[in-house]
């Protein structure tokens, strides 16, 4: 516990004793905003993992008449990934971590995935950390939260854990992952000059534990993905360089391929506000295609590209767009499940096609990126996802905070109509209804 006390000195928070509550009211708790950056404005955030969250009953406008599209409410992917983080969650409660240990061992053994692709793994990891983070989060929505608001009650309480399982490679990632979303509730999603001072101790004290906890195991097990998204996600604040965090994230791709974030991942980190260049993430980019071509096709390049060029104009003018859009055919081939499919479309639509940055060269690469929304929708949509397109809208920006789930969907629903009638304009315009079916877009008399 020496390394917890140490935490604990280091993070003067408010609901801990009295010797510390007159300095706790100073803490500058980040502010929330409504909507996240465009997507088109440089920020500095941390890559993008897959997270997965509750979604509560959406509230929606009424669908207009010449539009008829399913839209399950919660989705096959929502539905399984919730199984897999209730399950967790459950053991957890029930205090028994080694089952819950087992469990998670053994996907991460096999690399399961959910049908849209997330690591069975990572999701038990999250519903095991769920409540102590959620609790964190929750004290956080408000800037001035009360004295006995459980900041580190939870975090505690898994130290405790770890203790008692301490060569559980396991447990000692679900502790570390849980530190490192702490530290970026505290951190917010804004520029890091913008980080009041205590914020950043915070976010630093908790990176710093992480760390502790995961360097005594040095890579061993060596097939564990699990262990290798915790190390790779443990690079925020390092000073590495772009080689040795290439090298990083391939060895944790050609774990599990079929993975998307960690591709994603290597993308973001390869930029030059990390620790790369733009030459670099072209050059790691075609690496990644090269090694990921069984599973992705061309895909593999399109995946690295995904989040980079929609927050780096350079880099967006930089890209090689027909080897892009052969990737995203590619990709809709191998994995045609209805959750890539809206992602695909959400990010061609609106993560593109609603950015606008004053880079001509870079605007007229994501105008005909945007372009291919249509195609997509078209020849592949058969359902929406409401969620998918609102995390679009904002750019998929990680440790965005959404004060409420339900208004959220909402408005991703909304603009998933406005964008799928504009697409089908022609058609309307004849007086024609557009049904989606199992087969695809049908249109018929209205």
């Amino acid at each position: 516990m020496t390394h917890l006390l140490s935490l604990l000195r280091k993070l003067p928070m408010p609901g801990w004793s009295s010797l510390h509550n007159q300095e706790a009211a100073s803490l500058v708790i980040p502010e929330l905003p409504k909507r996240a950056a465009p997507a088109s404005q440089s920020r500095t955030k941390a890559a993008p993992v897959p997270a997965a969250a509750s979604k509560p009953a959406r509230s929606r406008s009424t669908p207009p008449l010449h539009l008829n599209i399913p839209c399950p409410d919660p989705t096959l992917e929502d539905r399984t990934r919730d199984a897999h983080q209730n399950r967790a969650l459950h053991l957890v409660r029930q205090e028994d971590w080694g089952v819950l240990s087992e469990l998670i061992r053994a996907a991460d053994d096999t690399a399961t995935m959910t049908p849209g692709g997330m690591p069975v793994a990572e999701l038990m990891a999250f519903g095991a950390r769920a409540d102590v983070v959620m609790a964190v989060e929750h004290a956080l929505l408000d800037r001035t939260p009360p004295r006995d608001a459980p900041i580190l009650r939870g975090i505690e309480a898994l130290e405790f854990v770890l203790a008692e399982h301490s060569d559980d490679y396991v447990i000692s990632c679900i502790v570390a992952q849980a530190h490192m979303d702490m530290a970026w509730a505290w951190r917010g999603i804004g520029w890091d000059v913008e980080i009041a001072p205590r914020n950043r101790e915070a976010f630093d004290a908790h990176f710093s534990r992480a760390r502790d906890i995961i360097c005594q195991f040095k890579g061993v097990p060596k097939n564990s993905a699990l262990l290798a998204s915790t190390e790779c996600a443990l690079l925020r604040g390092q000073n590495a360089s772009a080689q040795s965090v290439a090298d990083r994230y391939e060895a944790l791709i050609d774990l599990n391929p079929g993975n998307t974030g960690p591709l994603r991942a290597l993308g973001t980190h390869m930029l030059p506000r990390w620790y790369g260049s733009h030459a670099g993430l072209e050059l790691e980019a075609r690496r990644t295609a090269i090694r990921t071509r069984e599973i992705w096709g061309a895909g593999g390049y399109t995946w690295v590209m995904f989040d980079a060029i929609s927050v780096d104009d350079e880099a967006c003018a930089r890209l090689d767009l027909p080897f892009f859009v052969e990737g995203l055919r590619d990709i809709l081939a191998r994995r045609p499940d209805q959750h890539t499919v809206n992602l695909l479309a959400a990010y061609c639509a609106n993560t593109m096609g609603q950015a606008c940055s004053g880079n001509d060269a870079a605007d007229h690469i994501r105008a005909q990126i945007a372009d291919c929304a249509n195609w997509i929708v078209r020849e592949h949509l058969t359902e929406l996802h409401p969620m998918i397109w609102a995390h679009a809208a904002q750019g998929f920006a990680n440790n965005l905070r959404v004060a409420s789930a339900q208004r959220f969907a909402a408005a991703g629903y909304d603009d998933a109509l406005r964008i799928i009638t504009d697409l089908f304009r022609r058609e309307i315009a004849e007086g024609k209804r557009i049904t989606f079916t199992d087969q695809g877009a049908v249109a018929t008399p209205a």
